[in-house]
Formats: C-alpha cells, structure tokens, sequence
C-alpha cells in the first residue's frame, strides 16, 4: 500500500512539474517576442548635439539655440513635455509628432541679462525608447 502511495505520488508531482515547466516556458518564449517586437514599434530620439556652449556671450545678446533632433524610430515621435533648470531659461517646440526619419528641433533661450558664468539643463520628455533625454547649455555672460 505504501508503495501504491509513493508511486502515485512520484506520478503526481512529475506530471505538475511537467505542467509549470510548459507554462513557464510559452510565457517565456511569448516575453521575449513582445520585447522583441515592442522595441521594433518605438519611436527614437537621436540629437545632433547634447549640449551648446555659448562660450563668452555679452550681456543683453540672443541667448537662443535650436536643438536639432531625428526620429529614428518605426512609428511618430512624440515631445510630450520640455522642462529646464531655471526661469531663465525658456524652452519651445513642435507639438506636432514628428514621422520616423523626420527631423524637427527644440529652442531654448537663455537670458542674457544675468551676468556671469551658467550651465543649465533642458529636459525631453518622449515616447522614445529613452523617455527622457537632457540637453545641457552653457557659457558665460560678460557686462
């Protein structure tokens, strides 16, 4: 009888096994395939430049600067949000999306009015696969 018990169980427990192991398996298989496809159905942000420095600027002088980006991805491009580090520095862009291999830009502008040395951060908020990007300006303002 104990036997019949132990067998019975041995039969139980491998056919349970056999059961997690072909779930745990398709979920695998189907994880990696939507990882696979959902990287192939983003949108991609690429920068011509990170960062701008303005070097030695006068006081009162066009503090603007043009960011320009690409969408490389398969599907639009998306600027959802476009924040900086400071007041004084005003950010404006396309709320358009933007087509895969399109291009289009963020300004910035810096004022000028501040006198002495800054480095300020603007960030990009996207649908990209990097859903948030920093762009940095600097330089310094001389009377």
């Amino acid at each position: 009888m104990k036997r019949i018990i132990l067998f019975a169980s041995v039969i139980c427990v491998s056919v349970v096994s056999a059961l997690v192991f072909w779930q745990f398996r398709d979920n695998f298989q189907l994880n990696i395939a939507s990882k696979i496809m959902a990287k192939d159905t983003l949108a991609k942000i690429s920068f011509k430049e990170m960062e701008f420095d303005y070097g030695k600027i006068k006081k009162g002088s066009n503090g603007g600067h043009e960011f320009i980006f690409e969408n490389d991805g398969n599907v639009p491009l998306v600027i959802t949000n476009v924040t900086t580090s400071c007041g004084c520095t005003a950010p404006e862009w396309s709320k358009e999306p933007v087509k895969p291999k399109e291009k289009s830009k963020i300004k910035v502008v810096y004022d000028t009015n501040r006198i002495g040395a800054f480095s300020k951060t603007i960030s990009v908020y996207s649908n990209a696969d990097e859903h948030i990007v920093t762009l940095t300006i600097k330089g310094v303002v001389e009377e």
